[in-house]
């Protein structure tokens, strides 16, 4: 366990659920929560929104922007909760670089469900259109990576009670907050 304060990203496809499960959790455990939508530079969300799948060059801008964030939470001696689709090992190890407190949870799900959600959701840039290439870029994180996978089908609150009952094992919660 790091002596920095907690940090989990939430990670997963878009439709996962990552947004209501992290503000769920972060409600719960009274952490920092950021949407880590909201660190995309403009050009990356107009890609999306026009549906043009972004590239490894367009994600790292916005991964460092995560990574800082991180790192201005941990300075703050917060613990924290950002959402990431964080696909690709890569990725996550640039996330992970020099921040041995960070935690992955990855929401898994079938793509027909993942479809569904993404079609139904309102008021989000990414157009259903751009869910294959997600999917086509997704390596579902290893066993030697930090993660806790979590079944995205049952209820928000059931997910988070499974995160939570996971993250109690790696980090006793009382000392965390």
């Amino acid at each position: 366990m790091s002596a920095a304060p907690p940090v989990l990203i939430v990670m997963g496809v878009s439709g996962s659920g990552k947004t209501t499960l992290a503000r769920l959790l972060a409600g719960r455990l009274a952490w920092t929560f950021e949407e880590g939508d909201s660190l995309h530079p403009s050009a990356n969300i107009e890609k999306m929104r026009s549906g043009h799948p972004l590239t490894d060059e367009d994600r790292k801008p916005w991964l460092v922007a995560i990574g800082r964030w991180i790192d201005a939470a941990t300075a703050r001696g917060q613990p924290a909760i950002v959402t990431c689709s964080a696909l690709k090992r890569a990725y996550r190890n640039l996330l992970r670089r020099g921040r041995p407190q960070v935690l992955f949870v990855y929401i898994e799900l079938d793509r027909a469900t993942l479809a569904e959600r993404v079609e139904n959701r309102r008021g989000h840039f990414m157009p259903p259109s751009l869910l294959d290439s997600q999917l086509a870029d997704l390596e579902t994180p290893g066993a030697d990576e930090p993660v806790i996978t979590v079944d995205g089908h049952p209820p928000a609150p059931e997910q988070a009670d499974s995160v939570l009952t996971s993250l109690e094992q790696r980090w006793p919660l009382r000392s965390a907050g």
